[in-house]
């Protein structure tokens, strides 16, 4: 049911006074701030977005250099339907604003000890009869583990992912008390000791593990529910948006502009404003250095959770002080390297994971106790090249490297060129090596034309990231659903979050689904379910037609405005 519409002068009388318009304030222009600002310009704001950057998308950017485009954070396209559900609910389609193509195969493994990778299939039959080649048996019990990821992902999506758990009565519907008992289950026991239950061969155990990563945190700490993470990539398939993620980006820009929503680049938010307990403003300096206010009813902060609280409010405003964040987990860092090949890569996917083999130790680097950088290390890599001709020169590569760090900004940062701080371009160095080995180009050192690294401290100063973590907060059992941190304010009224930080979490799709939690909770919507589509337009007007647009050079800074009302 679409949610009551507070600010509505829907059946008022021709002689009521006419209702103002409710200002909204966006902090933040990734993905979240721009998902919330569409959904709440549709719903009737009027709506400002502060980007401190020049660039749009937060971790999701894009750099350029020499002919080479590299999408600069997340670059796996998952949970399709939340992506369409989003732009369905602005009066337009995924299918509409991006050009998406499916990947056969979907990625590759390589396993420490094992000469030959493995390449997941872009459908569920094919990867059953992959691993039953591998491991006799593992087919049929694979079956069964894919169904219950299917059933689980289903479930999360209808009871869990969409709601505001401001009413946990909704939590006790029929569907989830009749699977109450194996839910608890999944909740209590690791990703780790549920995989066993379907595979015994390493590397197959090592790819049902390692969506881990995707939440910030390992399959020995993550709860099995998390299993449901199979079914996206072993039964939906991979789906790549032609021109990388960027183009993601600029298709959520373009519905919030075309609802009315107005966007600021450089925009250094210095101070949410409050009075009597309510969002005033939100204080900002402009390019130049000079101050601004914009006003505001209702803030939203689509940054880094704990920078919003810890600097962004006065003390007695927060909802946490220090000693609530010394108890959580920030999640993972890493050392991203961009680099421009000349020549082909042809052990390389699309998308290819190289694992070692002893994950315990590798895992226990990045996420134990006793923390630090791990060598040998699992790397990501990421090579949009295969697929994507755009990206690069002609006859060139274009390959993202990954490799998962702690969270600790004494790593250092990165640099062009290899002029980052000496550890961070240590750990790419020998990412680069892995990379030539298991790809059979010895000579790849020496064939790079382009190169750039981004480490820890880089994540801290670029997007206010809580100890450098490149995703958010991990989602361990502490800090997921229900225990991870709500998106209003406990002592601001007025004072909302969307983003990475918050509820449901980590990743693009979640992401999404933060704005339309956000709008929920504004209209005090405790239902759990996705709303329908379209979103009804709070001034009663059609939807406004929605065309894919070229995509901005990323390396152009977006134009200045000014803000309607601002005092200086």
């Amino acid at each position: 049911m679409t949610p009551p519409r507070a600010s509505s002068p829907k059946n008022q009388p021709s002689t009521a006074r006419k209702v103002p318009v409710r200002r909204a304030v966006v902090i933040g222009g990734g993905i979240s701030g721009l998902a919330s600002a569409a959904l709440l310009a549709r719903d009737g704001f009027a709506v400002t977005v502060l980007e401190q950057r020049t660039q749009l998308g937060g971790r999701a950017g894009s750099w350029e250099r020499d002919g080479f485009r590299f999408d600069t954070g997340p670059s796996w396209y998952l949970m399709p339907e939340v992506f369409d559900h989003f732009f369905q609910l602005l009066g337009t389609s995924a299918d509409e604003q991006l050009d998406l193509v499916k990947l056969d195969p979907g990625y590759r493994v390589y396993s420490e000890g094992y000469d030959d990778p493995i390449d997941l299939r872009a459908s569920r039959e094919d990867n059953l009869a992959l691993f039953e080649s591998i491991e006799p048996g593992a087919g049929a019990r694979m079956a069964k583990y894919l169904d219950s990821a299917a059933e689980t992902y289903e479930m999360a999506v209808r009871r869990f992912l969409y709601g505001t758990f401001q009413d946990f009565r909704k939590l006790a519907a029929p569907d989830v008390l009749l699977r109450m008992g194996k839910l608890a289950r999944l909740l209590i026991e690791p990703l780790s000791t549920f995989a066993e239950s379907a595979v015994r061969d390493r590397r197959l155990w090592q790819i049902l593990g390692y969506p881990a990563v995707f939440l910030g945190t390992s399959p020995y700490a993550a709860p099995s529910m998390y299993h449901l993470m199979s079914h996206l990539d072993l039964a939906d398939g991979v789906l790549y948006p032609k021109g990388g993620i960027t183009e993601v980006i600029a298709a959520v820009e373009r519905v919030a502009r075309a609802e009315g929503a107005q966007i600021i680049a450089g925009a250094k938010v210095e101070r949410i404003q409050v009075e009597g307990g309510h969002v005033t403003g939100v204080v900002h300096r402009d390019r130049r250095g000079a101050q601004h206010v914009a006003p505001a009813d209702v803030v939203v902060s689509a940054a880094d959770l704990r920078h919003t609280e810890m600097q962004l409010l006065d003390r007695e405003h927060r909802t946490h002080d220090e000693s609530h964040w010394k108890k959580r987990d920030p999640g993972p860092s890493a050392v991203l390297v961009y680099l421009g090949v000349d020549g082909p890569v042809p052990g390389l996917l699309h998308h290819t994971l190289v694992f070692t083999a002893d994950w315990k130790a590798n895992f226990g680097a990045v996420f134990g106790d006793d923390r630090h950088v791990p060598d040998p290390a699992s790397i990501y890599v990421c090579a949009p090249s295969e697929t994507d001709p755009t990206v690069a020169p002609r006859g060139s590569s274009n390959l993202f490297i990954l490799v998962p760090l702690p969270a600790d900004v004494g790593i250092g940062k990165g640099g062009l060129d290899g002029a980052g701080d000496y550890e961070v371009e240590q750990i790419a160095d020998r990412a680069i090596d892995v990379v030539a080995e298991r790809s059979g180009v010895p000579d790849l050192r020496d064939r790079i034309r382009v190169r750039k690294t981004i480490g820890p401290r880089d994540f801290a100063d670029d997007f206010n990231a809580w100890s450098g973590s490149m995703l958010g907060p991990a989602h361990t059992l502490k800090q997921s659903a229900f225990f991870r941190e709500g998106n209003a304010s406990e002592k601001v009224e007025g004072l909302y979050y969307a983003g990475s930080s918050t509820i449901p979490g980590i990743g693009l799709p979640m992401c999404l689904i933060s704005a339309e939690v956000l709008l929920k909770r504004i209209h005090g919507d405790t239902s759990t379910e996705p709303l329908p589509t379209p979103l009804e337009r709070a001034d009663g007007a059609p939807p406004r037609p929605q065309k894919r647009a070229p995509r901005r050079t990323p390396t152009t800074p977006l134009p200045p405005t000014k803000t309607p009302a601002a005092t200086t």
